[in-house]
C-alpha cells in the first residue's frame, strides 16, 4: 500500500518503504519538493534546491530498487546538506558574501558517504555565515516569529517542516543540538573526529563535529552509522543510570529547569536511576578557554580572505576573527590545555553513568531573528569532543518545543544512542509544527 503522505515517513521508514516497493524514490522526492515549494517562501530553509538533479537520481534509485539492487541503508532517502559542505556541482556559499562562494567538483567526505549509501541530495540548507552567530533568514516552523537557532538553521527547519526526513549539520559550539531543540527534532553529534570533516568549511578544527538532524533516534543512528563508516546500532538499555548536574540546571530558565527535573522524575518512575553529580572544577575555566581556541582557529583559517575582504564579513564573524588575530601562541596553547584538562577530568564521570541529562538550551527558541539563541549548555560537550544528543521533550508555555540533552564519554556513541532510544520511548513526544 502506498503512503498518502510520503513526507510523514522518517528516514528509516522511507528506506523500508522503498525496499518493499510501498513508496518509490521518485514519489518521495516529488513530495519533498512539493513541500519545499509550498513552505520555503515563508521559512527560507534552503539556499539551493537541485530539483532536476534530485529527480534524476530518484529515477535511478527507483530502477535499482525494482531490480533488487540497493546501494545501501539510505537507498532513495532525500537529504538536505548544510551549505558549508561541498556537494559536487552545487554552490557552496557558507552563508557568506560572493568572495567565499565556490562550485566544487567533488563531494565532502560526509556527502560522498551518504550518496554511496543511496541517499538523494535535495540541495543545500541555509547556514549562518561561516557557521557562526550572525543570524540567517531562516524561520522556526513552530512559530515564524522565532529563530530556528543556528548555525544549522536550515537543516533543522527543513526536517521539522517535513521538507526532508534527514539533514546534515555541523557543531562547533551548539550548532546541531540547539537548532534541533528549538525546532522540535532530534540532533546528534558523535565523538570529535568520528565523521571526517574533509570538504566542510571549518570554523575551529579542534571543535568542529559533523552531525545529523532527524525526526527519531533510530534515524540518527542509521545516518551516523553511514557517516562514521561503522555500526552505531544503539545498545539495548532497560534501566539507565542518569546523572543530573545542578550547576547546569542553574544556567537555565526556571521553566526549563523545572521541565528538566520533571523529565528526570518521569525517567525515574520508568526505571532509571537518577543521581546528582558535581562537575569537575576545570568546568569553571572552560567557557573562556573554549572561546580562545575558537577565536584563534577561526582567525587562522580566515586570514587569507580576511586581509582582502574584512569589510564583507558580518559583524559577529568579523569580531571573532579580529579577536583571534590578537591571541598569542602562548594564550592559545594555554587555552587548549585547559580545554583538554576538562575533557580528561569529566570523562570518568560520564563513563560512570549511561548518560548525563541536561537541558539542551537555557530557554526555548527566542523571539525575533536577531539572535540564534544561547549555545552555552551545548558548548562544554563540543569543547570536550564527546557525543551528545538533543531530544524533543515537551511543549513550553509559549507553544514552542522543550528539549533535553544527553551526553556520554568519547567513543561511546552506541551507548548514548541506546539511552536516547529508551528516553525517547518514555517521553513519547509526537507533536509537530502546524505547517
Amino acid at each position: 500500500m502506498r503512503s498518502a503522505e510520503p513526507t510523514r515517513l522518517d528516514a528509516r521508514e522511507a528506506a523500508d518503504a522503498i525496499r518493499t516497493g510501498a513508496v518509490s524514490p521518485v514519489e518521495l522526492v516529488e513530495a519533498c519538493l512539493a513541500r519545499i515549494r509550498a513552505l520555503d517562501g515563508a521559512l527560507e530553509a534552503w539556499a539551493h534546491v537541485d530539483a532536476d538533479g534530485a529527480l534524476a537520481v530518484a529515477r535511478e534509485r527507483e530502477a535499482e530498487a525494482r531490480a533488487g539492487r540497493l546501494c545501501g541503508p539510505l537507498h532513495g532517502v532525500p537529504v538536505g546538506v548544510k551549505d558549508i559542505f561541498d556537494v559536487a556541482g552545487m554552490p557552496t556559499t557558507g552563508g557568506a558574501r560572493p568572495f567565499a562562494h565556490t562550485r566544487p567538483s567533488a563531494d565532502a567526505a560526509a556527502v560522498a558517504r551518504i550518496r554511496a549509501a543511496g541517499a538523494i541530495v535535495l540541495g543545500k540548507t541555509v547556514t549562518t555565515e561561516f557557521a557562526y552567530r550572525d543570524p540567517a533568514p531562516t524561520r522556526n516552523p513552530w512559530n515564524r516569529a522565532h529563530t530556528p537557532g543556528g548555525s544549522s538553521a536550515g537543516s533543522a527547519a527543513a526536517v521539522a517542516a517535513r521538507m526532508a526526513p534527514l539533514a546534515l549539520g555541523s557543531q562547533t559550539v551548539g550548532s546541531v543540538l540547539r537548532p534541533a531543540a528549538y525546532c522540535g527534532v532530534v540532533g546528534f553529534k558523535g565523538t570529535h573526529g568520528l565523521v571526517p570533516v574533509a570538504g566542510v568549511i571549518p570554523l575551529a578544527w579542534s571543535l568542529d563535529h559533523v552531525g545529523v538532524l532527524t525526526r527519531s533516534v533510530a534515524d540518527a543512528a542509521l545516518a551516523m552509522s553511514v557517516l562514521a563508516g561503522r555500526d552505531l546500532t544503539p545498545l539495548l538499555v532497560s534501566a539507565p543510570r542518569l546523572a543530573l548536574a545542578p550547576e547546569l540546571l542553574s544556567r537555565a530558565s526556571r521553566e526549563v529547569a523545572a521541565h528538566t527535573e520533571a523529565v528526570a522524575d518521569a525517567f525515574a518512575r520508568a526505571g532509571a536511576t537518577v543521581s546528582k553529580i558535581e562537575l569537575p572544577p576545570s568546568f569553571r575555566d572552560l567557557p573562556a578557554a573554549g572561546l580562545t581556541v575558537l577565536e584563534a582557529e577561526a582567525a587562522a583559517y580566515h586570514e587569507p580572505w580576511f586581509v582582502k575582504h574584512a569589510d564583507e564579513y558580518s559583524p559577529e564573524m568579523r569580531s571573532l576573527i579580529e579577536a583571534g588575530r590578537g591571541v598569542s601562541a602562548t594564550a592559545y596553547v594555554g587555552a587548549n590545555r585547559r580545554r583538554l584538562s576538562f575533557r580528561d577530568d569529566v570523562m570518568p564521570l560520564l563513563a560512570a553513568h549511561d548518560a548525563l541529562l541536561a537541558p539542551t538550551a537555557p530557554a526555548p527558541a527566542p523571539s525575533g531573528l536577531g539572535s540564534t539563541g544561547d549555545g552555552s549548555l551545548c558548548a562544554p560537550w563540543s569543547n570536550a569532543g564527546v557525543p551528545a544528543i538533543s531530544l524533543p521533550s515537551g511543549i513550553a508555555a509559549s507553544g514552542l518545543p522543550h528539549a533535553i540533552q544527553l551526553v556520554q564519554a568519547a567513543g561511546a556513541s552506541s551507548r548514548l544512542l541506546g539511552v536516547a532510544a529508551w528516553c525517547e520511548r518514555v517521553l513519547g513526544f509526537t507533536q509537530a509544527p502546524g505547517v
